[in-house]
């Protein structure tokens, strides 16, 4: 009773099916209360039997019917959607189950599942069969849970390309990932545009073949101090100037080798350091090889004129008919000295943004950089690169707070800190929190690192005893190939033995 007017109470709150399932609970309730009435009242006749039946036929018809009905709509939806890509999948973030829709013939021909219970490892499975094998690796780099989520930091959505081995053949898709509502699941949908692709480059090419070459000298000269049309095979060339980055000398504008005057006019402007790298760039045989995979190609070096240096850039590019270079020469005076600028703000920033105020140490964003590379180090199967991680934490730091002043205490954590990067000198030490450090053990101090590690203990029991130091509890934990994938695994085991420690010190206090 108690149930069915609980029921019926939400029910009155609710509305369209929700009221409806409300409403068959609560009543059939009431039903099985009647009937059981019925049944005590006389024992001998199956009151409470029709009772079971008619309340197990309300709930089918009224419930699970309905959230059939429901779930047939959503499949619908989700397939009609699904149309305009090759497949679209639903994915519960945390644990990687999910739900594939697809309508593609094509798609369906590579067998991927409908239904799996680890989206990340078998997506990255299927990459490693169906991705085309220059893009393999960037597509498996792709499906990691943290991965996916920290794309999408900041965004509704992100999307990537790569292409698929379709029936032997690579076709270009477009993967577009974003957050459900709930923000518990993926919802990643994949496009072929390969046809996009192609008919975008053939649109690019034939603009290209109705632009006549006045055009393409007059576009590029604007975009250059100075440019010359070269046929690569005669040598002949036609030259266009809009300013004077030779100075006072007389650069031709027509003649019949450019590449011999091209050699002529270096030894007169280029800077001597710089003379046979600009040589070797120039010549025929290498622009010929270094433009038959790229598009274009590029050098920047110094030019002397009257007595002064300035920074320039030379870019090569063949025409659609493969029979002329044209080659661009440009100042970057200004564009060199904004990076070098910028360069040295942004290091002067980054370093900041780096160092712990207190002991001028490395700090927790330090760390995470740290973690992030080394991570990747892993993802990418270097293995080999040995490490280990040591959590230490200050003890007694709010007691020296609370009776000696906090200026008292940042010298405990100043002291701290020296005692550590003394004994592991070798290896970055970081502050990661008020009283937390974490040194990350390499090189030489990995070899040696339990000694290392009792030379903390045995100093820091000595403080102890003393009371003339810091007292640091400390925990290792080593990276092994066969058993670890995160750096936060290494983490928290060392943080762990850490604790251990700690209570060890108290123990023997």
């Amino acid at each position: 009773m108690i149930i069915a007017a609980y029921m019926l109470y939400i029910a009155r709150k609710t509305s369209g099916q929700e009221r409806i399932r409300y409403s068959a609970v609560g009543f059939t309730g009431l039903v099985m209360e009647l009937f059981l009435i019925f049944q005590i009242l006389d024992p001998s006749y199956p009151s409470y039997a029709m009772g079971l039946i008619i309340g197990t036929c309300v709930i089918h018809s009224f419930v699970e019917e309905g959230e059939k009905k429901e779930k047939e709509v959503y499949d619908n939806i989700a397939t009609s959607l699904a149309e305009d890509y090759e497949a679209m999948y639903y994915i519960v973030i945390e644990t990687g189950e999910y739900r594939e829709f697809s309508t593609s013939a094509e798609y369906a021909s590579m067998n991927v599942p409908a239904l799996g219970r680890d989206f990340y490892a078998e997506t990255r499975k299927n990459a490693e069969r169906y991705a085309h094998p220059d893009d393999r690796e960037f597509a498996k780099s792709l499906y990691y849970r943290d991965t996916m989520l920290k794309n999408l930091e900041g965004k509704k959505s992100y999307s990537y390309k790569y292409r698929i081995m379709v029936n032997g053949e690579p076709r270009y898709f477009r993967f577009t990932v974003m957050l459900s509502g709930d923000g518990k699941h993926f919802v990643l949908y994949e496009k072929d545009i390969d046809d996009e692709i192609t008919e975008e480059t053939m649109r690019k090419e034939n603009q290209k073949k109705s632009i006549t070459y006045g055009r393409i000298a007059e576009s590029l000269a604007s975009n250059y101090d100075v440019i010359y049309y070269v046929n690569v095979t005669s040598g002949e060339y036609a030259g266009y100037g809009s300013n004077d980055i030779y100075g006072q000398l007389e650069v031709r504008q027509t003649g019949k080798d450019f590449f011999g005057e091209a050699v002529r006019d270096i030894d007169q402007i280029v800077h001597k350091n710089d003379r046979d790298m600009v040589i070797d760039f120039i010549d025929r045989d290498h622009l010929i090889t270094a433009l038959q995979d790229h598009k274009r190609c590029g050098l920047d070096y110094r030019l002397t004129v009257n007595g002064e240096t300035h920074h320039a850039r030379m870019t090569v590019r063949k025409t659609s008919d493969e029979n002329h270079f044209i080659i661009g020469v440009e100042n970057i005076d200004n564009e060199v000295r904004k990076e070098k600028q910028v360069l040295r703000a942004l290091n002067t920033e980054k370093e900041l943004a780096r160092r712990d105020e207190l002991t001028g140490m490395k700090n927790k964003t330090a760390y995470k950089e740290l973690e992030l590379s080394v991570q990747a180090n892993i993802d990418n199967g270097l293995d080999y690169l040995t490490f280990a991680i040591i959590v230490c934490d200050a003890n007694d730091l709010k007691r020296v707070n609370d009776n000696e002043g906090h200026v008292a205490g940042d010298e405990y954590i100043i002291a701290s800190a020296k005692l550590l990067c003394d004994i592991f000198e070798h290896s970055p030490v970081f502050r990661v929190g008020g009283d937390e450090f974490v040194v990350f053990l390499r090189g030489s101090d990995y070899m040696i690192r339990q000694e290392l590690t009792e030379k903390l203990r045995t100093q820091v029991r000595e403080n102890q005893k003393t009371g003339s130091g810091p007292v640091l509890a400390a925990g290792m934990a080593e990276y092994v190939p066969e058993k670890d994938s995160l750096v936060s695994e290494i983490f928290d085991r060392a943080d762990k033995a850490m604790y251990e420690d700690k209570q060890k010190l108290k123990n023997e206090i």
